[in-house]
């Protein structure tokens, strides 16, 4: 079993940062990508950015400038830090990771449960 959990959101006003963080655990053989997505009330979900395993990163132009994706591979953990963060930032914020759970086995994307960040004065 492969779990995703998500920490860092929070209330935070208009101009202010936060900094998400994802730890991957359980039984698993690699990591490969991985990527944080959110998605507003009523909205799709939406990819803001990725990063590959040795570190290239691509950005939605939404947060192109504002966020930064990184990830720590010896702690199976990404992060999120977002800055200048806007009313629309608000949204509940989900990572994923492409893993796969065996030497031989297939690649899958498992997902977290997702963590609230509330822009708002």
């Amino acid at each position: 079993q492969v779990h995703l959990v998500e920490s860092g959101g929070d209330l935070v006003q208009p101009g202010g940062s936060l900094r998400l963080s994802c730890g991957v655990s359980g039984s698993f053989f690699s990591i490969n990508d991985m990527a944080w997505y959110r998605q507003a009330l009523g909205e799709q979900r939406d990819l803001l950015a990725t990063i590959t395993s040795s570190g290239s990163t691509n950005y939605a132009d939404s947060v192109k400038g504002r966020f930064t994706i990184s990830r720590d591979n010896a702690k199976s953990t990404v992060y999120l830090q977002m800055n200048s963060l806007k009313p629309e930032d608000t949204a509940v914020y989900y990572c994923g990771a492409n893993i796969r759970a065996t030497r031989f086995g297939s690649n899958g994307w498992y997902w977290g449960q997702g963590t609230q960040v509330t822009v708002s004065s």
